[in-house]
C-alpha cells in the first residue's frame, strides 16, 4: 500500500521560506540535506506524517515560473477565521474567506494565501471530509 510522503517546491531563499512555513503553519525543519548544487529542506507539523520538501538551488536568484499546471497545497486548521486574522496580523495578506457551496450544501470554508515564492496555499476549516 502506498503512502504519500511529501510534496516538493523550489524556493529562492531558504531562510525566508522556512520562516514563512514555520510562522504561518507551525511547520518545523525535520531534516536538511545539503548537496554541492542544491539543498533539500524537509518541513513537517508536530504530528508528523506528510512533509513539505523545499529545494533550494544554490545561486538561483530568478523567481521560478510556477506554470499553469500547479494548483495549490492545502492545510486544515481548527479555526479558519482565527487563522485568517493571525496571518493578516503577520502581514502575509491572506485573501478573502470563502464559503464554498454546492447548491445549499457547504463543501468547505477556506481562504488562500501565497508563500514568499508565490505558491498558493488553501487554508481550510476542519470538518466534513477535511479532518
Amino acid at each position: 500500500m502506498a503512502r504519500l510522503a511529501h510534496t516538493m517546491i523550489r524556493v529562492i531563499d531558504e531562510a525566508r521560506s522556512v520562516d514563512f512555513y514555520e510562522q504561518a503553519f507551525g511547520l518545523a525543519v525535520v531534516d536538511r540535506v545539503p548537496f554541492a548544487d542544491f539543498t533539500l529542506v524537509y518541513l513537517a507539523a508536530e504530528a508528523g506524517g506528510f512533509e513539505l520538501e523545499l529545494t533550494v538551488n544554490h545561486g538561483r536568484t530568478e523567481p521560478y515560473a510556477l506554470g499553469d499546471g500547479y494548483g495549490h497545497l492545502a492545510v486544515v486548521v481548527d479555526d479558519v477565521d482565527a487563522e485568517h486574522a493571525r496571518l493578516a496580523e503577520l502581514g502575509y495578506g491572506p485573501r478573502k474567506l470563502v464559503d464554498f457551496r454546492n447548491g445549499e450544501t457547504l463543501v468547505a470554508r477556506f481562504f488562500f494565501i501565497a508563500d514568499p515564492d508565490g505558491y498558493q496555499i488553501e487554508v481550510i476549516q476542519q470538518g466534513g471530509r477535511f479532518q
